[in-house]
């Protein structure tokens, strides 16, 4: 009489579901540390953007030998930034809009919030 022994090839039950579970929970960890760093580059980026657009009002203001107190607006400065492919100003990438009023004062974007990081501040 001849014994003939199964082997089974393939993963079980159990082992398929601990492999779920551990991607799970390294999901869970991974994502909002992405989204936490996504914010926190965004923010930089409108900082960066924010100080361009003060240099070129600063720019401005000595090159058309003006007060610092005088009016201003992102079009007069337009010549002064440097432009993306399209020609178009530089966009806040957590879609936030620019101003700025003179030269005095540090332009701004509208995300403005006191924990969001979207403001340029003098040192």
């Amino acid at each position: 009489m001849k014994l003939t022994s199964r082997k089974s090839s393939g993963f079980t039950l159990i082992e398929i579901m601990l492999v779920v579970a551990l991607v799970g929970m390294l999901a869970a960890i991974a994502v909002p540390n992405f989204v936490k760093a996504r914010g926190i580059s965004q923010a930089k980026a409108c900082v960066n953007n924010l100080r361009q657009i003060d240099s070129a009002s600063q720019q401005y203001v000595l090159e058309h030998r003006l007060n610092s107190t005088a009016a201003l607006s992102l079009d007069l400065l337009k010549p002064y930034i440097h432009l993306d492919s399209s020609g178009d100003l530089p966009k806040c990438p957590a879609g936030g809009d620019y101003s700025v009023t003179t030269a005095a004062e540090n332009p701004s974007c509208t995300i403005f919030t006191t924990d969001s990081g979207h403001s340029l501040t003098q040192n």
